[in-house]
């Protein structure tokens, strides 16, 4: 039998953190406790939640260890800085301390199991400060459990602290997360992690090349203990040994730098060259979601570089793909934007492909042959130079300036003298003031429900419909009384419409529709893409007008009273 010393132990329990200084990207957790120790401010239960390894259970043993340790002499309080040699902390250490109890939720699920845990809180501690109770996956016990779990969390002995670890935080019910001190254990950077292989890999005297561990640590998505399981495959595939070819033979990725030559060929658009090196990487064994999956990664990283120059120095981007983005870098940012969506668009169709390297061949032809393809403002440029204008700003003058748009847009607001109120004229006037109060309701209302056959400052005779709400004429009343400071006069006709505010507004799109349709450069648009059409125009000198004449009213611009009821 082989002797149980010489047993080899993984890397991820080897160098399991020992102290708060050694958990990895937790700053705020490590503060909050250092303080709450510090101060002598220790809540009675803490939950742990974040992915897996990034540290929950290894930080609740280390709190275990903090309030428990005796120091060197026996004689020391809580501390931040367990130190390591008493019989606490090396039983804590061990796992095989009597007071703190580590328990898997998983496997305990049941009330009967929670109240023989709760059982033992009214004792004291044998040897510890504190009775500690770790339940790793707490998310996972059953609502009875939970309930039996609530009054002695809420109310429990001083000498005992609850420690909850979870990767499913939404599963907790909230009467447990009201009860405890939350803290959510962030994922480890890229750069973090390759810090920490770098540094194991220095204690186990070990080579490595750095673009292999940032593989590895990208591959780990933020966990420090699935990193350093997969660094410790690369050693033993490596034989002692890891790099690039190691760590893509292992993840079954594709080769980073010939996926960057394919992302060059896609924006060159030669798509032969795009199909050969597509090819030999899946003879290498990369798999067409892992290709398509990084080239959302380089398009993704490429933007952020074109926004963000000074990302291209950051340490999570390795040395080669720093090279490569620089030779990309003069794509711009409406290719890649497009790029992306085509991308993300065809991960979606290889998941229900029979044949995924097929379907990646189709979803690359097309890219490559949309690369060649000119932007919606290189076609505008064109179009300007086949029509003859040099820019659109010739033609906005000159339609916004037709006599038509000009005298739809009038308006005739002046100040009453009396009151400080507003002196509405014109329906226009309504409507402006209605939109400056923000009183969509109303303003829809007028629009639709009613038609104007007189107006004038403090009365107006109206056609109103009978699908107009009831409260209507008492809330437009009220608005106006509010608004103008007099007494409105409503004559009401219960009689067909005829031509509503909204209706003369279709009317003036449309005649707005037409003309513009004759101006060059919209004709050249229209003709050159088969089956377009003019939705809607927006007129911003009408909007400028409208500004100016707001400041003119003196209107200011405030939180008004809504006067319409829930039902208009």
């Amino acid at each position: 039998m082989a002797d149980n010393n010489s047993q080899y132990v993984a890397l991820a329990r080897k160098y399991r953190p020992q102290t708060f200084e050694d958990l990895l990207g937790q700053d705020a957790l490590v503060q909050t406790l250092t303080n709450a120790i510090q101060n002598n401010r220790l809540h009675h239960a803490y939950i742990l939640t974040g992915i897996r390894g990034v540290g929950k259970t290894t930080t609740a043993r280390l709190i275990a260890r903090a309030i428990n340790c005796t120091g060197t002499d026996g004689q020391g309080g809580p501390t931040i800085h367990p130190c390591g040699v008493c019989e606490n902390c090396k039983a804590i250490a061990a796992d095989r301390h009597i007071d703190v109890i580590e328990l898997d939720a998983a496997s305990k699920t049941g009330v009967d199991d929670m109240r023989e845990i709760l059982d033992g809180v009214r004792y004291k501690p044998t040897m510890a400060r504190y009775k500690v109770y770790i339940i790793d996956e707490v998310h996972m016990l059953s609502k009875s459990a939970f309930n039996a779990l609530l009054k002695t969390l809420e109310e429990p002995p001083a000498h005992v602290m609850f420690i909850f670890a979870t990767t499913e935080i939404r599963k907790v019910p909230v009467t447990i997360l009201s009860r405890c001190q939350r803290f959510d254990l962030q994922r480890i950077s890229i750069e973090t992690l390759v810090q920490l292989f770098h540094k194991v890999l220095a204690a186990e005297n070990i080579e490595a090349e750095n673009d292999a561990l940032h593989m590895v640590a990208r591959a780990a998505d933020g966990s420090a203990r699935d990193g350093l399981s997969m660094l410790d495959q690369a050693i033993v595939l490596g034989n002692g040994k890891i790099d690039d070819a190691t760590v893509k033979n292992m993840l079954g990725l594709a080769d980073r730098r010939q996926t960057f030559t394919l992302y060059e060929k896609l924006l060159e658009g030669n798509l032969a060259a795009v199909l050969e090196i597509l090819q030999q990487l899946y003879k290498d064994g990369a798999t067409p979601m892992l290709v398509i999956q990084d080239l959302v990664d380089i398009t993704h990283l490429l933007a952020k570089i074109k926004i963000i120059p000074d990302f291209i120095n950051d340490a999570s981007v390795s040395e080669s793909d720093r090279e490569m983005c620089k030779k990309l870098n003069t794509a711009p940012i409406a290719i890649l934007s497009k790029i992306w969506q085509m991308l993300i668009k065809g991960i979606s169709e290889l998941q229900y492909a029979n044949v995924q390297i097929d379907a990646l061949e189709m979803i690359l032809m097309r890219i490559a042959y949309s690369a060649n393809l000119p932007t919606p403002a290189d076609l505008l440029k064109e179009l300007k130079k086949k029509s003859g204008l040099k820019t659109d700003t010739a033609t906005k003058q000159t339609f916004l300036s037709s006599p038509d748009s000009a005298d739809s847009s009038a308006f005739t607001n002046t100040v009453a003298a009396e009151n400080n109120g507003y002196e509405l004229s014109t329906t226009e006037d309504l409507v402006k003031l209605l939109n400056a109060r923000r009183q969509m309701l109303l303003l829809y209302a007028v629009k639709n429900d009613m038609s104007f056959k007189e107006f004038t400052s403090g009365r107006m005779h109206i056609a109103l419909s009978e699908k107009a709400n009831k409260d209507l004429i008492a809330n437009l009343r009220k608005f106006l009384v509010k608004e103008t400071g007099t007494e409105w006069i409503i004559d009401i006709d219960y009689e067909p419409l005829g031509e509503t505010l909204a209706f003369k507004e279709n009317k003036e799109l449309e005649r707005d529709k037409k003309n513009i349709s004759e101006y060059p450069l919209v004709k050249a648009i229209l003709s050159e893409f088969n089956g377009a059409k003019i939705e809607t125009v927006i007129r911003k000198a009408v909007e400028d007008a409208e500004d100016e004449e707001a400041a003119d009213l003196n209107i200011p611009e405030e939180n008004s009273e809504i006067y319409d009821d829930e039902d208009n």
